[in-house]
């Protein structure tokens, strides 16, 4: 009996506990909820009409900082022999004169005031012939260059003395 009294304790005892308690809720996950999936956000194209840039390319004649700008080459007194600060301006005009088969120039030779009319003629033509003889040597065809003397007529500076002289003797490249 002792058997039987013990298994009715249990049954007793867990059916007391059984009516006390209350009840425990197990929760259910969340249900499910479809939506549509979202695109992703791509930037869209500018629709704006934007106009181009014109894009003139600068003719180097026209850069006054361009190493076209300086267009007098000067000689020594009484020389018509191109001096050594002159043949990067003879060469860089005659680099431009072959690229630029239309294009055209006169060389104007000068003299200081120094010296009779004729001499100075003289010497301002042999001076632009120099600088005309040395572009042909680089290539220019002699059709691209005029060579004229115009002596002490067209002075670049004023005053009677060696820093006004040195700036007259010269010869300047004029584009036509």
């Amino acid at each position: 009996m002792r058997k039987l009294s013990s298994l009715a304790f249990i049954v007793t005892t867990a059916a007391i506990l059984s009516a006390c308690s209350t009840p425990v809720k197990v929760s259910e996950p969340a249900p499910v909820v479809e939506r549509p999936v979202e695109k992703a956000v791509t930037p869209q194209a500018d629709t704006r009409t934007v106009a181009p840039v014109e894009t003139k390319s600068l003719d180097p004649l026209d850069d006054p900082k361009g190493v076209l700008a300086q267009r007098s080459v000067y000689f020594d007194f009484d020389s018509y022999v191109v001096r050594a600060d002159g043949k990067s301006v003879v060469e860089n005009h005659s680099a431009y004169l072959v690229k630029n088969k239309a294009r055209s120039i006169l060389v104007q030779g000068n003299t200081d005031e120094r010296g009779g009319a004729e001499y100075n003629l003289a010497l301002g033509q042999k001076r632009a012939e120099a600088v005309r003889k040395a572009m042909t040597t680089l290539g220019v065809p002699e059709s691209q260059i005029e060579a004229v003397s115009l002596g002490k007529e067209k002075p670049k500076a004023t005053g009677s003395n060696e820093e006004a002289w040195a700036q007259n003797r010269r010869a300047d490249i004029v584009y036509k």
